[in-house]
C-alpha cells in the first residue's frame, strides 16, 4: 500500500451504533481494525461520512509519521478452532454439565460462549 486512496477501497468493518445517553441521541461509528478512528452524526448517514473522513486523516497521519496502517480483518481469515488452557475445576464443571445436557463438550462449550 503506498497512499491513503489504496487504503480507503480496502474491505475494512464500519461499525455504526445507534447510541441513546446523557448527552442525547446520536450515532457513533468506528473502524474496527483501526484503533482509535472514530466519529459521530445526528443520523446513521452523518455518521457514515464522517467516519470516512475521519479514517482518511487517521491513515494520512499514520502514513506520515512512518506507523503501519492495519488491513482489514476478513472473515475468511478464521478456521472456526481456537485453543484454550482454563483451569482443571472448570473444565470438570463443564464436562459435567455437558454430560448431564447429553452433548459433547465442544457443543456445550459453544454454547455457553454464544449467551
Amino acid at each position: 500500500m503506498k497512499n491513503v486512496e489504496d487504503y480507503m477501497k480496502l474491505p475494512y468493518n464500519y461499525i455504526v451504533q445507534h447510541i441513546v445517553d446523557e448527552s442525547g441521541a446520536y450515532f457513533y461509528a468506528h473502524v474496527l481494525e483501526l484503533d482509535g478512528c472514530q466519529s459521530t452524526g445526528e443520523t446513521f448517514e452523518e455518521a457514515y461520512e464522517n467516519l470516512e473522513e475521519a479514517m482518511r486523516g487517521w491513515i494520512e497521519t499514520k502514513l506520515e509519521e512512518g506507523f503501519e496502517v492495519p488491513l482489514p480483518v476478513k472473515y475468511n481469515n478464521f478456521s472456526g478452532k481456537f485453543v484454550i488452557r482454563i483451569p482443571k475445576s472448570l473444565h470438570y464443571k463443564l464436562s459435567v454439565e455437558a454430560e448431564q445436557e447429553g452433548v459433547s463438550l465442544n457443543q456445550y462449550a459453544l454454547y455457553k460462549l454464544s449467551k
